[in-house]
């Protein structure tokens, strides 16, 4: 035993610390650039074929795709067995597959990476400057702060909000080269071919040899606007002469601000394994040194620091685990009244949770809220064994006998009862082991961990106990005993006496005990169906996310200026640490992203919902922009990320059909008065210009269509004509037009495109415009057209409540046959645990049947001890209603847990009326005289558990929402349970035995041989 002890402190000191349990769920994201390509162009040319190649992988569970303005980002996610390493490969070769169909003109082939939408961000850090240009600021965060970041041990993937990497942009003026006879595509082959870096060669003779190189690349705006693109007749244009050639950034269209500064945001990932909070703190001791090293006017704050909700929760929970051992050491010395047996129990608590955390360590879990919160549960139960065994070995010492005989007699009687008591309890943890699914990987640390507490524990009581009371119980004189101890054993046997006459009515009354286990079962099955059911506690980090809208036509310029509007309505809240936000054009211009970090847990006020209610209020009414807010979560289900929580996805293979009743469907579900913030990811139509070109005229001129949709490129597609390369990065140079150029439809009268006669050729003569509308982004799913429609749950309303609600709407629409809904994410998540759980509960009872059943060879005696489960599921599901908590999946685990804890006052009674039966009691005598002696050790079990319970039920520290409902379940239903099946389960015995005589099943000679005393007081107790 002291090698459990220091293995497991040594084990807990290892131990990886995280918010919840590490799910890989193996995703890999392709993202393909194709800058100034309009949505339906990046799905028809660039999406469609990667995800023809992308479908044809093995084990690929879905393909969500996004194609936007210049950009197209596919997810694909792989199944939970799947190697995330070996995912990727056959990645790399889809889109290898997929390069022969892809546009001749991207400016990079499709890049991926590994994604976990399961798993949130380390931190992130926000870099900028007072003085310097963000060109500048980005250069320091990208080419000094990243490299040292990604060294950092535990860190994984690195990445940027409003990245702004230094440029050279070339701003043409069109009629400038119309005059000198040239277009754009003339201006970017000569910019082209002004900048290289190639190789040149050496030159050697028989002492030395020299190394060549030139001045072949130009690296800054001064060096380009000299570049001569014309000389006629002595005259010599220069780049200056027809273009503002300026130093600047890659993409102007994106940027992020922390509060009113430009800002460029590092986001911190981790690496699968290692400890968040070690990590976290890794780079916190880096920063001063980093910081140290930058000019004095870089600045960096850190944002979003989950670690500061991790510690509080853990720290919670270790103090909730300390009280809870406390608790239960009180209730045994109230029993008890002896010091001396309250430290033998008291001893089982740190072995079985040492021996735990090691087994946790050798199974890779990590000290999280699940885990703590099974080690927290687990308290309350596996001293259970302790106790039984204690008390009846003291059961002896008292009746007269030295604590060696009273040991070796008690063991022994009491040995089989612990073994079928551990053994059962392990057993409802075996279909929660073997659960699928995101939700299955997250109980499964649950489930494990307990399970080994429980098992220490047994062998704890086997055999350290036992030898503990030889060595710590002592024969008590009457005489010396203390008056806490008269006072409490008086309490208790005047407890017994009252139970032992209400005992002696209820085996009077059999039937109406029956009828009332009936009537029990027969609420339960009630209530569990009318409880409104949910998936996961809404936790409170101290991180919110909001999602703005302007309208479809908002440029970027007037999108920053409206974030910024709002952000300034929201910054000074008291509650609020930090405030940033980011415009980058994802998926769509008119959608951005603000992030607020709240203030530590114990500096503020407000829950992060009420928080959420104040900042609804404050951006109310404010014009041509709207937002979203949720609370990030620990668990994130889902690679899409969308307006608010919930996901419910339309899919349709007719687009234009999908698009028609999209409007139809976001207006019923806003009439569900138990969701709210419904919104689609599909934006209204955007305004759009089509050229419709003559082809007639095209052909008499010389034009191509090639010709034209390269100029448009060259003029509006902040198109990549060039590089330059330095030390520690590769940089570009940017064509356009000018800004004044690209105001309006009017400005395209300016523009020429080549021709094969060499004379440039006015676009206008050859095109003719049209207004339209068009779609922003276009999703699909499976390959399918696809729209998301995401909601919130409306206060006081639960998921299950809200899922019917949605089905009941979309069947009241009538919508085509083509179109079909799923739920996503969460949502999805959510229907198949619902789907599940009563498999699951009735997996839990048939797998604690056929243990019992095992144990004492008989099929009775199980359902006898079974019997005592409907009351512990009633208390429980009333508690929760009382309390206005729906059934989540952390209370499934908590009526799980009843039945593995409740069943064990079966398992007393019985065990020892099978042992007095056998001394030739009768059946009502037998069991009468054993629920009187086994009435001590199931009352101190019952309120050891309920005292472990109460710190869950009842914390309001970090992460108590995440804990609660599973305190709530196990306080209500072992309040009922304790009252109920100390009367019914005697008459379910009762029961039993007649129904084994009535079929034979009963040895005859053990039937003459009972004796037919009636029921008399206990007089042996």
């Amino acid at each position: 035993m002291l090698a459990v002890f220091f293995v497991g402190i040594a084990s807990y000191t290892q131990l990886p610390i995280a918010g919840v349990p590490q799910i890989d769920v193996p995703t890999i994201t392709v993202t393909t650039l194709l800058p100034g390509a309009s949505a339906e162009t990046i799905a028809a040319g660039v999406t469609a074929p990667l995800e023809r190649a992308l479908a044809n992988l093995p084990e690929v569970i879905s393909i969500i795709s996004t194609s936007s303005l210049g950009t197209s980002s596919i997810d694909v996610q792989f199944e939970l067995s799947r190697s995330v390493d070996a995912a990727a490969v056959d990645v790399q070769t889809a889109i290898n597959t997929a390069l022969g169909d892809l546009p001749k003109n991207l400016p990079h082939p499709p890049t991926f990476e590994k994604a976990n939408p399961a798993d949130a961000l380390l931190m992130s850090i926000a870099v900028y400057s007072d003085t310097l240009p963000i060109a500048a600021v980005d250069d320091y965060a990208e080419n000094y702060l990243t490299p040292e970041l990604a060294r950092v041990i535990g860190v994984g993937l690195v990445d940027y909000h409003g990245q702004q990497k230094p440029a050279v942009r070339v701003q043409a003026d069109p009629g400038r080269l119309t005059g000198l006879g040239m277009s754009l595509e003339d201006l970017r082959t000569l910019i082209g071919e002004a900048t290289v870096n190639g190789p040149k060669g050496t030159l050697n003779s028989a002492r030395r040899s020299l190394t060549l190189d030139t001045n072949d690349q130009l690296e800054h705006a001064a060096e380009y606007a000299d570049m001569i693109i014309q000389s006629h007749n002595g005259v010599v244009t220069r780049l200056r002469d027809v273009a503002t050639v300026i130093d600047s950034v890659e993409d102007v269209k994106q940027g992020a601000w922390l509060g009113t500064r430009h800002c460029v945001i590092i986001d911190i990932h981790k690496q699968v394994g290692f400890n968040v909070n070690a990590t976290v703190e890794r780079i916190k001791a880096l920063l001063p040194r980093l910081q140290r090293d930058l000019p004095a006017s870089v600045h960096m704050t850190q944002l979003a620091d989950r670690t500061q909700t991790i510690r509080s929760s853990v720290k919670d929970v270790q103090i909730t685990l300390l009280i809870t051992c406390v608790l239960v050491a009180i209730v045994v010395f109230l029993f008890l009244g002896d010091i001396r047996a309250t430290i033998i129990p008291a001893v089982t608590i740190p072995l079985s949770l040492l021996g735990a955390m090691a087994a946790m360590y050798l199974l890779g879990y990590t000290l999280d809220n699940v885990s703590l919160m099974a080690l927290t549960v687990s308290v309350g139960f596996i001293v259970d064994d302790a106790i039984v065994m204690l008390e009846n070995i003291l059961r002896h010492v008292e009746s007269g006998e030295d604590p060696l005989t009273a040991a070796h007699r008690g063991s022994n009687e009491i040995g089989f009862t612990i073994c079928s008591m551990t053994i059962s309890l392990v057993a409802v943890f075996i279909p929660v082991l073997f659960m699928g699914g995101v939700v299955g990987r997250l109980f499964r640390e649950f489930a494990g961990t307990a399970t080994v507490a429980i098992l220490t524990s047994g062998l704890v009581s086997l055999t350290l106990t036992p030898m503990m009371c030889v060595h710590f119980l002592r024969v008590i004189d009457t005489k010396s005993e203390s008056r806490f101890h008269i006072t409490a054993k008086r309490w208790f046997d005047r407890t017994l006496e009252h139970y032992g006459r209400g005992l002696r009515w209820a085996i009077a009354h059999q039937p109406i005990v029956l009828g009332v286990l009936c009537l029990t079962i027969a609420i339960t099955v009630g209530l569990y169906i009318a409880i409104p059911k949910g998936f996961f506690p809404q936790q409170d980090n101290g991180l919110i996310n909001g999602a703005t809208e302007a309208p479809p036509d908002v440029s970027h310029a007037t999108m920053v200026v409206r974030m910024r509007e709002l952000v300034e309505r929201i910054r000074h809240d008291e509650d609020i640490q930090n405030v940033y936000f980011f415009a980058e054009g994802e998926p769509t211009t008119n959608i951005g992203r603000i992030l607020i970090d709240l203030k530590p847990f114990g500096e503020r006020r407000s829950s992060v919902y009420e928080v959420i209610d104040r900042l609804n209020k404050r951006v109310k009414g404010m014009p041509e922009i709207a937002v979203q807010w949720q609370a990030r979560q620990d668990l994130q289900i889902g690679a899409q990320v969308s307006k608010s929580q919930f996901q419910y996805t339309l899919r349709d293979p007719n687009f234009v059909e999908l698009r028609q009743w999209v409007p139809v469907t976001l207006k019923a579900l806003r009439s569900i008065p138990q969701i709210r913030d419904v919104e689609a990811d599909i934006d209204p139509n955007a305004p759009q210009v089509t050229i419709k070109l003559d082809r007639d005229t095209m052909s008499r001129l010389g034009v191509t269509t090639q010709s034209v949709d390269d100029t448009l490129y060259d003029a509006y597609g902040q198109r990549q004509v060039a590089n330059f390369y330095t030390q520690v990065n590769v940089y570009r140079t940017i064509l356009e037009v000018a800004p004044q150029f690209q105001l309006d439809e009017k400005a395209l009268a300016q523009l020429y495109v080549p021709s094969k006669t060499g004379s440039p050729v006015p676009l206008g003569a050859i095109s003719h415009l049209e207004l339209s509308a068009v779609p922003l982004q276009v999703n699909h799913e499976g390959q399918f057209p696809a729209v998301t429609l995401s909601f919130n749950l409306a206060n006081g309303a639960s998921l299950g409540d809200a899922v019917d609600a949605i089905k009941a709407k979309e069947r009241s629409i009538g919508a085509p046959q083509g179109l079909t809904s799923v739920f996503t994410g969460s949502a999805s998540a959510f229907q198949e645990s619902l789907a599940g759980q009563p498999f699951l509960i009735a997996a839990a009872l048939f797998a604690i049947f056929v243990v019992l059943g095992i144990l004492y060879e008989s099929f009775i005696h199980p359902l006898t001890i079974l019997s005592t489960l409907p009351s512990a599921g009633i208390g429980g599901l009333l508690a929760l209603m009382l309390l206005h908590y729906d059934f989540s999946l952390i209370a499934l685990i908590g009526v799980i847990l009843l039945i593995g804890i409740v069943k064990k006052n079966g398992i007393m009674m019985v065990d020892q009326a099978l042992v007095l039966e056998a001394q030739s009691l009768s059946p009502e005598n037998a069991i009468y005289e054993a629920s009187l002696r086994r009435f001590r050790p199931i009352m101190m079990t019952t309120m050891v558990a309920l005292l472990g319970a109460l710190p869950l039920a009842f914390g309001t520290g970090a992460g108590s929402e995440l804990r609660r409902p599973l305190g709530i379940v196990m306080v209500g239903g072992l309040l009922l349970s304790q009252v109920l099946t100390l009367f019914t389960t005697p008459i379910i015995y009762l029961y039993m035995d007649r129904i084994v005589a009535r079929f034979g099943r009963r040895n005859s000679t053990l039937r003459n041989a009972r004796i037919s005393n009636p029921i008399e007081t206990n007089e042996s107790t």
